[in-house]
């Protein structure tokens, strides 16, 4: 019998801000939401950022103190709308109107030889062959140079693309645990983990307690490593620049770090790890090692995400060169502009519309996955589960970057088990897409195909599709993780967020059997039985995950467990529950700090008990054991 792996916590940091407890969804859909939601969610937001501080049951907003959050609220929203989602960049991430461009020359002397002086310490290594030296004292040397030399000036240029979905302006992450020269994207993992974690409202320990040390699992990575100055773009580009190399820059580069880090300064974890990469495919190329490791019953218990902050000004140029992003020029083109105004930042991102490239965004998430049984065991709560996730490559292609055919196997496979799981009626009535949608005038074309053929071929007669790049930007290798989270809030809200930035559909998309809604579609909180979460990748990497509503989950677990496991499943739960609002509380008044244990109950080879049944570790309750089943027995 195979274990359905459950969703019993979900966390994270987007532009729309913290993920767990529907936050980050609730920015989307901020004027559709109930007078408390909206006020937690500007409250955690005004907090999150630093603009707001609560002091003795009140907030503090500059000088002034405010006595509720219904005061806060009215009083940060503009501010909190407007540091938030897809808009200009901010100079706290880099000045796009002095970006280093440096610029090589050649200098050549004239009648004279060059002359000129420098200090000692700034003479190169190797000395050019035309240059002759002179010490003139005083640590200093005059250099007399025949003929040419090459020089290289510091310079600047404006660049052309100046939007990004950034996360909350203010939000420092490496301010709320010792970061210690942490890469951004590292940053980000450490929060996003934590928040995930906390938010299942179950001590980590207690549930440690109740199983092998390897029953535990992390999968997590990035899509292109840490690129900022503190991880692998400051190793490329320090040496360049005159500046020293640090010891770290090496290591906390590499794109499996986010599982890496969490493993040694979260979890303790000695269980399985891994990091998958599979460009805009990654996340999910995680959620199906994880989906895999619960259902082979080899884990019980597995963390899946990631985090990817690459709004730097080298990928932003990289992928403006391949000419996959929106340029300022072009976004004034599609509206007849003379130049973009901050409102239209912010329309940037224009799924299946009139477009000319995508965003860029930066993101963390994590997905905390359980066993059915011990869900019900611990009385965790279920916002979900994930039936599984297909994976395909393209074929041959003419280029790397052109998308292919792997993409319709993905969503086929996807549709089918959620016409077996459920049923046809379902599949056709009560599910929908949740689009890779970058915004591109390929994707537009490609991904509508795909998904309108699969509609066809299900007799789907207006499959709804969302899109949230359309407020997030493209976070890479973890856009599947944002549109996993935003989906997740439909279960709770009963609102699909539309595609609200997008005027008009294209006239070249492919939508007989779509519903692309412009606006956000109301469907009620139980009206879709699940949703299908897709990404169409650079290079052939496709993927498609199946995602169950909760009371769909509800339904097919009291199939497998009875009415009577389930009552008593309710009861735990509650006090779950309580635990979990306790620290959603905590996190919307800023005081939560996220999990860092560093030089915390270290372990050598020394600390265990190893005979050759079992190891046993200080600290955990329980062994691992050695006996593992034989799968070659026909073969002995």
């Amino acid at each position: 019998m195979s274990q359905l792996p459950v969703i019993v916590g979900f966390g994270g940091i987007s532009p729309a801000g913290r993920s767990s407890f529907h936050h980050g969804y609730r920015r989307l859909i901020l004027d559709q939401l109930d007078t408390r939601s909206r006020q937690e969610t500007l409250t955690d937001l005004a907090t999150l950022t630093g603009l707001a501080r609560y002091e003795d049951g009140q907030y503090r907003l500059g000088e002034q103190m405010l006595p509720d959050r219904n005061a806060l609220a009215e009083a940060v929203e503009q501010q909190v709308r407007n540091s938030t989602l897809i808009r200009r960049i901010h100079p706290d991430w880099f000045d796009v109107n002095a970006v280093m461009f440096n610029r090589p020359a050649t200098a050549k002397s004239g009648d004279e030889p060059l002359r000129f002086r420098l200090r000692n310490r700034h003479l190169p290594q190797v000395i050019p062959d035309n240059w002759t030296l002179n010490d003139i004292g005083g640590g200093q040397t005059e250099i007399t140079i025949e003929g040419s030399c090459e020089l290289i000036f510091p310079d600047s240029k404006t660049s052309l693309v100046q939007s990004a979905g950034m996360l909350p302006t203010g939000f420092e992450p490496g301010k709320l645990y010792q970061s210690r020269n942490h890469p951004r994207g590292l940053q980000m993992a450490v929060y996003a983990a934590s928040d995930a974690l906390r938010s299942v409202g179950i001590d980590y320990d207690s549930i440690l307690n109740r199983l092998a040390p390897d029953q535990i699992a992390v999968f997590a990575s990035n899509s292109i490593g840490q690129l900022d100055d503190l991880g692998f773009g400051g190793l490329t580009k320090f040496p360049a620049l005159g500046k020293r190399t640090t010891s770290k820059q090496m290591p906390l580069g590499y794109a499996q770090m986010p599982a890496d880090f969490i493993n040694a300064y979260l979890l303790g974890n000695v269980g399985t790890t891994g990091g998958a990469l599979g460009a805009c495919a990654t996340f999910l190329y995680n959620l199906k090692s994880g989906v895999e490791a619960i259902r082979g019953g080899r884990c019980k218990l597995v963390l899946v995400g990631g985090s990817d902050a690459p709004v730097t000004p080298e990928i932003i140029e990289g992928f403006r060169a391949m000419g996959a992003l929106a340029e300022d020029k072009q976004l004034a083109a599609l509206d007849n502009l003379a130049e973009l105004a901050e409102e239209h930042y912010r329309q940037a991102c224009r799924p299946f519309g009139n477009n000319c490239g995508f965003t860029m965004g930066e993101s963390s998430q994590f997905l905390v996955l359980m066993s059915d049984d011990l869900a019900l065991e611990l009385g965790a709560d279920i916002h979900g589960a994930v039936a599984d996730v297909f994976v395909h490559a393209d074929g041959h292609k003419k280029s790397i970057s052109a998308p292919g055919i792997g993409n319709y196997m993905t969503l086929g496979k996807a549709a089918s088990l959620i016409a077996e799981l459920l049923g046809e009626e379902s599949l056709r009535q009560r599910s929908f897409v949740q689009a890779h949608g970058t915004s591109t005038p390929q994707n537009r074309v490609t991904e509508s195909h795909v998904i309108n053929e699969t509609a066809k071929a299900f007799n789907i007669p207006a499959w709804p599709v969302s899109a949230v790049k359309a407020y997030l930007g493209h976070s890479q290798g973890t856009a599947g993780g944002d549109q996993l989270f935003a989906s997740l809030g439909v279960w709770k809200y009963g609102i699909i967020p539309g595609l609200t930035t997008t005027p008009e559909i294209a006239d070249d998309v492919h939508d007989s059997n779509l519903n692309l809604p412009l606006e956000h579609l109301n469907v009620g909180p139980q009206g879709m039985d699940s949703v299908l979460i897709n990404a169409k990748g650079f290079g052939g990497n496709n993927a498609s995950a199946a995602i169950l509503a909760p009371h769909v989950v509800e339904q097919m677990l009291t199939k497998r467990h009875g009415e009577h496991a389930m009552s008593a499943w309710r009861e735990r739960r509650e006090q779950v529950r309580e635990q979990a609002e306790t620290y959603n509380q905590a996190a919307i008044n800023g005081e939560a700090r996220p999990i860092y244990h560093y030089d915390y109950h270290v372990l050598t080879g020394e600390d265990l008990h190893i005979t050759a049944d079992e190891i046993r570790l200080p600290g955990y309750a329980n062994a691992i054991s050695l006996k593992v089943d034989n799968p070659y027995k026909d073969l002995c």
